[in-house]
């Protein structure tokens, strides 16, 4: 929670302070980007339960998975969604706060061969072991996260849907500018959504399921830098911090079968955008 409450408090500083007078107009725009990001988790414990199996791996270790750059991955219509990307519109209801709505796409990928710690039940007919040979029931025990066992990724993705309240400062007096074809901005926000995560899953050897579901919830913040190049154009830089909570996760087509996390995430994001004026 500490990166949370470090943004938040950059937010509440900022939104103290009493911004330049400018003739840059923010007022009754909207404005919309389109980015890319790299993410970084907390450890987190994941909860799998089912008809014959009830158990929890603790301190499970994850990352994310940008996709290496090529012309075809990041700029081909077809594929720009593969990489982590970030994309939304917002709209300035004053000078200095718009709403946003917005998609973060990370992605969430488990260290396969982790070692890993086990509680719980599994049914003996899965053949499932712990390191030192004992089966179910399993107290405290070390298990390695091997590909028959277990794999456990959102990487189409882990989706954060979510709107945000975000403000935007003129600070391009403090870099000697004065024009209003380069205005540097700093910007800070916090939001809200729900996790529509597609969640790849081989568990204990069943079939995997791999539809979009609604999971969970999120909160964020954020605090960067948004630089508007004559007037309609801007490149945005940020740094994001957020808890996900997910309880409701789908790993098969059994609809009895589920799992269940929470996390905290870090994020650094770069974006492409434009603004502009409908009325």
């Amino acid at each position: 929670m500490r990166t949370i409450k470090i943004l938040l408090l950059m937010f509440i500083v900022s939104s103290a302070v009493q911004a330049q007078d400018t003739e840059f107009k923010n007022k009754g725009k909207f404005y919309a980007y389109w980015g890319w990001n790299r993410s970084a988790y907390t450890q987190s414990d994941i909860h799998f339960k089912g008809a014959d199996y009830d158990f929890t791996l603790k301190d499970v270790v994850a990352t994310d998975r940008q996709t290496p750059f090529s012309v075809d991955k990041y700029i081909n219509p077809a594929n720009i969604t593969i990489p982590q990307t970030n994309y939304g519109i917002g709209y300035f209801f004053n000078e200095h706060y718009s709403v946003f709505v917005g998609v973060d796409h990370m992605k969430y990928v488990t260290v396969q061969n982790q070692f890993l710690t086990i509680d719980g039940e599994i049914d003996p007919s899965y053949g499932v072991t712990a390191e030192d040979g004992s089966g179910s029931p399993f107290v405290d025990k070390g298990i390695r996260q091997t590909d028959d066992f277990l794999k456990f990724e959102h990487t189409d993705g882990l989706n954060y849907v979510h709107v945000s309240i975000n403000r935007f400062d003129d600070i391009s007096s403090n870099f000697g500018i004065h024009s209003e074809n380069f205005v540097i901005n700093l910007t800070e926000g916090i939001g809200a959504g729900f996790l529509l995560p597609r969640t790849n899953v081989t568990l204990l050897g069943k079939e995997r399921h791999d539809d979009f579901h609604v999971s969970g919830y999120g909160i964020s913040a954020q605090m960067g830098f948004n630089f508007v190049i004559y007037k309609y154009f801007f490149i945005q830089t940020d740094i994001r911090g957020g808890y996900i909570n997910m309880p409701n996760i789908r790993t098969t087509y059994d609809k009895a079968d589920s799992a269940s996390q929470d996390f905290m995430y870090v994020q650094a994001a770069v974006m492409l955008g434009g603004r502009f004026k409908i009325f």
